[in-house]
């Protein structure tokens, strides 16, 4: 079996990925390898509502990465995210949310600080060359986006290098003054490989013919496409009459009736800016046919919440899942191989695929 990925670097000659590449066990596995964990991966609200000197252990990616850790906020406010695996025997630290200075795995005793450092080990003092370094809990690497906190287990780009092109495009909004809407969280189940649904959120192409509601609000013949290095954006012009974001001068798109941005961040979150805020999608892989996706909102102006490109989120995301869902079907025939890339609508799906190809060549 060849499980190679290659995508012609020219859309016009180009095909999509095989469909065994959506169906099968062993190409999934090797993908949440080489992309998942090696990715900017976004943590969830949750746990980051601590105390001084609380910790909460939380799982990354649960039912794919399944990585255990741990999230602590030390005397000065500093959230600190580390292993939740103790380095003695591999049991969990903590496995509750807990408010201690101290960190005791309660297999062995063994203790650890909220930063990670190793305090105590019982039944180690004949130890030779011990402790050192590795016997601390692992720092993950932790950095944060305006309201939203990232973590990254490998030692790859920063997420400022990532989300640059969202910085400098989106650099005149008030990000600070975001505030989520708890009540708007959901969790969503799709029964589709997860690179099913980001393919289908990074083409506006089905949009005329899937979501009839979504194209009255937009002027489709104006819908912009731009690829960047580590993200991709959609421009969603707005149909007369309807909310558009009140653009300064020093905005790139000054002057045009923009209606929603459209980021999409590899490998799997997505940013959109409304007029009212921002909508957030992360997909998390649960298989190779199987999909979550987690949606949460962070408001910026209640009042325009039920009007323009970003009013009805929750019918957008049925009509989505409806098709997505069906792809998947259609990945199990014996009769489709593969397909070809829309040179006019599909740019932001065919670079996804080169992303896709250029990460699992790495592993």
């Amino acid at each position: 079996m060849n499980h190679r990925l290659k995508i012609d670097p020219d859309i016009r000659r180009a095909h999509t990925p095989s469909a065994e590449f959506y169906r099968s066990r062993e190409i999934y596995e090797r993908q949440i390898d080489a992309i998942f964990a090696r990715s900017w991966q976004l943590m969830p609200p949750d746990v980051l509502a601590l105390g001084r000197h609380e910790a909460a252990p939380w799982t990354l990616l649960e039912d794919s990465l399944s990585e255990p850790l741990l999230v602590t906020r030390g005397e000065g406010e500093e959230i600190k995210v580390l292993s939740n695996v103790c380095t003695h025997r591999g049991h969990p630290v903590a496995m509750q949310r807990c408010s201690s200075r101290r960190l005791r795995c309660r297999y062995h005793g063994r203790t650890f600080s909220q930063t990670g450092s190793l305090l105590k080990c019982p039944g180690f003092e004949e130890a030779e060359d011990f402790p050192r370094k590795e016997d601390d809990l692992p720092e993950v690497r932790h950095e944060t986006w305006g309201p939203l906190h990232f973590v990254r287990l490998d030692g790859g780009g920063s997420l400022a290098e990532h989300l640059q092109p969202v910085t400098e495009r989106m650099g005149w909004w008030p990000l600070s003054d975001l505030q989520e809407d708890q009540a708007a969280r959901r969790s969503y189940r799709v029964a589709s490989h997860w690179a099913l649904y980001c393919e289908n959120y990074l083409e506006g192409f089905h949009i005329p013919y899937v979501h009839h509601a979504l194209n009255k609000t937009l002027e489709f013949g104006d819908y912009r496409t731009e690829l960047f290095d580590h993200c991709s954006l959609q421009i969603g012009i707005a149909a007369p009459g309807e909310v558009v974001f009140d653009l300064p001068a020093e905005s790139a798109d000054h002057g045009k009736k923009v209606g929603a941005y459209y980021f999409f961040v590899f490998p799997n979150t997505m940013l959109n800016f409304y007029p009212w805020g921002l909508s957030l999608n992360v997909v998390r892989p649960t298989g190779p046919e199987s999909t979550v996706v987690e949606y949460t909102a962070f408001v910026l102006d209640p009042s325009l919440r039920a009007s323009g490109l970003g009013a009805d989120l929750h019918l957008v995301e049925m009509e989505d899942e409806e098709v997505v869902e069906a792809v998947q079907v259609g990945m199990n025939s014996r009769l489709y191989q593969r397909g070809r890339y829309s040179p006019t609508h599909e740019s932001a799906v065919h670079h996804f695929h080169r992303f896709l190809a250029r990460t699992l060549a790495m592993e």
